[in-house]
């Protein structure tokens, strides 16, 4: 047995595994189970498994997307499902305390990832959303939205599309906003402007979107120039923590979409701050983040290295934790814990789709490495420890209604 098939036997009981050595030589491993894909990969050169074994995650990417680590049988998706659905969070067992090493070395290089000063935020932010617009195009709602969305399929049924579930994801966080016509909403990372949009269509309100990605701030404003609110809907180009430093004026909203993965760690605090200086006496905010089920952790240097240089997905400990020294009163939390999952499956679906459009725009390598990265973070939130918080803050207890009933009923009304 070769060390790569003494790992693949530690790991794989159930589905199986195939694989075929640089010699022609095969071993498998695991057994078919109801459920769990059954895959064949091959191996090209021998050097495969010694850079896998020296990183797993950065050497089966590096491998796969240099095609070196050939899936025969099944796709990228269902072997990183296998090896995932194998050893799920939930596997229950005795648990122990994480050894001091473990914690130290955490600890270590979350810190020095997430150092994120302005500077470098803006390089972080460009080396992923300055890409270009046409592939975002291809595999995104027609609202552009990049972040987790809300499928209801009770209400909607098992085919609800993902333009729906972006458009019902909207709604979801209009309603934790309690907006009134004529406030004044700051959208922290808006993306190409989709959010501030609609909460200014659907709710009469003002917005100011900031973002640190140039190509995202040309297309929200030609957006908001189109639908003729450019006097209502405005975007800037500028960190979160240079709109702070200046005379702004209070806002009664804050929204902020996917953008906390970007902060890091050691500016956490720096972003509450910043969020509460930026907020009125009776300021609501509401805070959608992936997050971790577990405690705090650290970025693979897969997604360190080509996704999201200075990411890093935060505990719900250390966030909550991060807020409270600023009279940030948390008002409700929600686990969204599958809903990234089905996200990220019409995600890839549609970049397979799209295949041949996006090695044209780039090359075969850049597409190995997207579905690797849209396959991995699938299998993180189907089987791993990342799930989505959306977290309600207000600087005044009196401020939202006693009851959570005003959420259903707004949702309600503007899902209609």
């Amino acid at each position: 047995m070769s060390i790569l098939g003494r790992f693949l036997n530690s790991v794989i009981e159930k589905g199986s595994i195939k694989v075929t050595h640089p010699d022609g030589s095969t071993e498998a491993y695991g057994t078919p189970t109801d459920g769990y894909p059954d895959i064949g990969i091959r191996l090209a050169d021998k050097n495969v498994v010694r850079q896998i074994l020296l990183d797993p995650r950065l050497g089966a990417a590096e491998t796969f997307m240099d095609g070196r680590l050939i899936v025969e049988q099944g796709d990228i998706m269902q072997l990183v499902q296998l090896l995932r659905a194998n050893k799920p969070f939930e596997r229950g067992g005795r648990l122990k305390e994480p050894g001091i090493l473990k914690k130290v070395r955490d600890g270590a290089a979350a810190a020095l990832d997430g150092i994120n000063l302005p500077g470098r935020s803006k390089s972080n932010v460009a080396h992923h959303y300055d890409i270009g617009n046409d592939l975002y195009d291809l595999f995104l709602d027609d609202d552009l939205q990049y972040s987790c969305a809300y499928w209801d399929f009770d209400r909607r049924g098992p085919d609800m599309t993902l333009e729906q579930a972006q458009a019902d994801k909207k709604a979801h966080i209009a309603a934790k906003l309690d907006l009134r016509p004529g406030q004044r909403v700051l959208d922290i990372g808006c993306g190409w402007g989709g959010m501030a949009l609609y909460l200014h269509r659907t709710s009469g309100v003002e917005v100011l979107g900031i973002t640190l990605s140039e190509e995202q701030l040309k297309k929200a404003r030609e957006r908001a120039e189109k639908e003729g609110v450019a006097d209502k809907v405005k975007f800037e180009l500028i960190d979160y923590r240079d709109l702070a430093q200046r005379d702004a004026g209070a806002f009664d909203r804050i929204v902020s979409v996917g953008m906390f993965e970007h902060v890091g760690t050691p500016q956490f605090r720096t972003f509450f701050r910043c969020c509460a200086n930026l907020m009125t006496g009776d300021g609501v905010m509401l805070l959608h983040t992936i997050g971790r089920m577990g405690g705090p952790g650290t970025t693979d240097a897969f997604t360190r290295k080509y996704i999201f240089p200075g990411g890093y997905i935060p505990a719900l400990s250390e966030t909550l934790a991060a807020s409270e020294p600023f009279r940030l009163i948390a008002t409700d939390v929600e686990n969204l814990r599958l809903h990234y999952a089905f996200t990220l499956r019409e995600w890839y679906k549609r970049t397979v789709q799209n295949r041949e459009k996006i090695i044209a725009l780039y090359d075969e390598r850049f597409y190995r490495m997207w579905i690797f990265y849209l396959a991995g973070a699938t299998a993180a939130f189907e089987n791993g420890g990342m799930c989505n918080y959306q977290i309600q803050f207000s600087r005044n207890r009196r401020t939202l209604p006693l009851t959570r009933d005003y959420i259903g009923e707004t949702e309600k009304n503007l899902t209609a």
